[in-house]
């Protein structure tokens, strides 16, 4: 069919549908007047309650009798009231089906044009596919044995002025599926779980930490330091003030401040904001947790990741194994644990400990074909080399500890090795989950890193930190030994609801404008 048929066609069903609009509120019948609509059940509350037996049925128009196995509500004969969207529709002689859906499934209705009366049955042939309707009537079990409820009555709530797709093809335009995800909820029950899944791992998450002692806060988004990772910001002015601010970029500076103000244990779920590029697990606008615990270290926050994630994958999934792309991780087990110098030697063949100057370092890199920048030193390399090599092989959790200071500038030296720090990277499925440090509490050694990264700054790196002289502020009225971890969110949802793209999980995923 080609495109202007098919435009052709929109346009008539569009304006035969205003025109019902049209009717009904010409005869007083406005569905959008109506302001509210009291259900007794949901679909689920209805279907879910029910047992399988043995019946005898009559085949209609026959005497004969067959044994079949129906599903029979526990409240047959109880009447009910229910809501939801018209997803389908058939028969409409003196008798019709439909199929409406709510938040919890589909219920079919039975509706009958004696029971309704020659006026109301009418309207009812009238409704269309994503009509949303109302309807009081009783549960019963047809002889195919799909509860249904016969209707007595049926309201219409809203008009739906817009076709929904085909029912069998749904949206097949991923990109249509992300600009219009209102059209994809409506037809994607995958879609739907994977969002009800999200707010329940949140939801797990709090429940968890909440049980553990900690507060959950709010810190700034708007800031005039854009500090707490290496990420280029975005940039805006606030006209008030007459000033530039960013968007945070991390939540880690503001969080930090409060462990500095005496509350021990705090975390924040919120959304960041990176001004980079996009692909199946970047959005530059994303979900971000990150909790700090006063007086412990980066084994604390070790031991707090694996019991966080076995206890949301337990409550939200039922199980502790996952299975992601057709790949199962065990969160039941130990963690592995690997120092990144480790992880280099055992999947690059390359040891880092007899590696001793940055001249070393560059000679191998160009050996290994592993591209580094000028501005790079021995830990920056060490760090490509594992990109390079080792990343895509830590299919099951695994806790990469030990990183080089050139890349932590927030972190506390290894007391026994300065060139490392007490850092480790979470990983699954060859994805960083999470990234905690034994926080740096010594203002004199972070003013020192805030210098260098701000050389790195001046030399053209857009992602370096600035000093932040509150922040050092805080820190010389004293900061304890402090454990703290970024969690991504968005990540941990792709692997718990095995979403190929982080766009699957986020609901309204940045877009290029149609206009461009």
């Amino acid at each position: 069919m080609s495109e202007q048929i098919q435009e052709m066609e929109l346009n008539e069903i569009l304006k035969v549908r205003r025109e019902k609009l049209a009717e009904l509120q010409a005869q007083g019948r406005d569905p959008y007047m109506i302001t509210k609509f009291e259900r007794t059940h949901s679909s689920a509350q209805i279907k879910d309650n029910y047992t399988e037996e043995e019946r005898q049925l009559t085949k209609r128009g026959s005497d004969e009798v067959e044994i079949i196995k129906a599903k029979i509500s526990a409240i047959d004969g109880q009447t009910v009231t229910v809501a939801g969207r018209i997803m389908s529709k058939r028969g409409m002689g003196k008798v019709g089906f439909i199929h409406i859906a709510d938040m919890e499934g589909q219920i079919q209705l039975f509706v009958k044009k004696d029971v309704l009366g020659e006026e109301e049955y009418e309207h009812f042939k009238k409704l269309d596919i994503g009509d949303i309707v109302g309807a009081t009537g009783e549960v019963f079990t047809t002889q195919t044995g799909e509860i249904s409820v016969r209707a007595e009555n049926v309201t219409l709530l809203t008009k739906s002025l817009q076709p929904l797709p085909e029912k069998f093809h749904g949206m097949t335009n991923t990109d249509l599926r992300y600009r219009q995800r209102y059209i994809d909820l409506i037809m994607n029950g995958d879609a739907r779980d994977t969002f009800i899944k999200r707010s329940k791992i949140i939801a797990a998450i709090r429940s968890y930490l909440s049980g553990q002692g900690f507060l959950e806060v709010e810190t700034p988004m708007l800031v005039s330091n854009a500090g707490g990772a290496a990420a280029r910001p975005f940039e805006t002015h606030f006209n008030a003030l007459d000033e530039d601010f960013k968007l945070r970029i991390s939540l880690e500076l503001y969080l930090k401040r409060l462990i500095v103000g005496g509350l021990e244990k705090v975390y924040e779920i919120g959304r960041v904001f990176r001004n980079e590029g996009l692909d199946t697990r970047h959005n530059p606008e994303f979900t971000l947790m990150e909790l700090y615990q006063a007086y412990t270290d980066y084994h604390g926050m070790m031991d707090l990741t694996e019991n966080l994630y076995r206890h949301v994958a337990q409550e939200v999934l039922g199980t502790t194994k996952i299975v992601y792309n057709g790949i199962e991780m065990d969160l039941g087990k130990p963690f592995e644990r690997i120092t990144m110098v480790d992880a280099v030697k055992k999947y690059a063949g390359v040891d880092f400990n007899e590696i001793h100057t940055l001249e070393e370092a560059q000679a191998i890199a160009k050996e290994k074909h592993v591209e580094f920048e000028k501005h790079h030193k021995k830990g920056d390399i060490l760090s490509l080399f594992f990109e390079e090599y080792a990343e895509e092989h830590l299919i099951q959790p695994t806790f990469v500890i030990d990183h080089p200071i050139e890349i932590s500038p927030l972190t506390k030296k290894k007391p026994e090795n300065p060139e490392y720090v007490e850092r480790f990277e979470f990983f699954m499925n060859g994805w960083e989950m999470a990234n905690a440090y034994s926080e740096l509490n010594d203002p004199i050694d972070q003013r020192e890193r805030f210098k260098a990264q701000e050389e790195l700054l001046a030399m053209g790196d857009e992602e370096a930190n600035t000093t932040d002289e509150d922040f050092m502020k805080a820190l010389e009225i004293g900061m304890p030994p402090t454990g703290g971890i970024g969690f991504g969110i968005d990540r941990m949802c792709m692997l718990l609801t095995d979403s190929a793209a982080i766009r699957d999980v986020l609901l309204f995923p940045t877009m290029k404008s149609l206009d461009k």
